[in-house]
């Protein structure tokens, strides 16, 4: 069998982190005298945070702040959502199970997150350790990438085709696990089959380009991922 590849988005797929996100928006926006509404927070859900920034003052009528004091914004707004996470690491259900039965598989696994660096290092920090804790090894990932990572975040393709890169695999051969239609289209846009995990604040008609739609991970197998890849 051909080696094939799933790239895992990380907020919203493995980590139920909307409920986070969304806090932590809400705070930063309360910081700056904008209110930040849930329309506007699942509009852009998914995507990186210097475009929420600068839309977030627009729809606001405010001028866009510079770079730098985006940067300073989006680091308010990250420190608050680590904060959230801490406090009761929101795992999704079914994460462990996939992520091994893959590995056994000889799956190659990679994160294509458009979260910062730092978020993505402390939520798989977070993982290990609850992993740890009930005596499991960590399946371990061959590839990460961020948002950092590239210069173009989510719908475009630049996160999934530099995962499968890492991964020494053409983008055919890999699979794509998100929760958001940005990173549907992202997956497409790359080459690659989507499934789509219908997770908080999403609905089934905003998945619907995806190849494949589930409520829980669980309903995932190595299987049924290989079924939606062509070689």
């Amino acid at each position: 069998m051909n080696t094939l590849g799933a790239i895992f988005d990380l907020d919203g797929t493995l980590v139920d982190t909307c409920a986070c996100h969304e806090l932590a928006w809400r705070a930063l926006g309360e910081s700056v005298g904008i209110p930040v509404s849930r329309e506007f927070f699942m509009r852009f859900f998914g995507r990186q945070n210097a475009p929420i920034i600068q839309a977030l003052f627009e729809e606001a009528g405010q001028p866009a702040p510079d770079a730098k004091t985006s940067e300073m914004l989006a680091i308010r707004k990250e420190d608050s959502f680590r904060e959230l996470v801490a406090e009761n690491f929101p795992i999704m259900p079914g994460t462990f199970q996939l992520l091994d039965s893959l590995h056994v598989k000889l799956w190659r696994l990679a994160i294509g997150s458009s979260a910062p660096q730092v978020n993505v290092d402390f939520m798989l920090g977070l993982m290990s350790r609850m992993k740890a804790i009930h005596g499991a090894s960590t399946t371990p990932f061959d590839a990460i990438v961020t948002g950092g990572c590239v210069s173009r975040g989510k719908p475009h393709p630049d996160v999934f085709l530099e995962a499968a890169r890492r991964l020494q695999l053409p983008a055919n051969a890999c699979v794509v696990i998100e929760d958001a239609a940005p990173g549907i289209e992202a997956a497409h846009r790359a080459g690659m089959k989507c499934a789509a995990l219908c997770s908080a604040g999403h609905t089934i008609e905003e998945l619907a380009a995806a190849d494949l739609i589930v409520h829980h991970l669980d309903e995932l197998s190595h299987l049924r991922l290989q079924s939606l890849i062509s070689l």
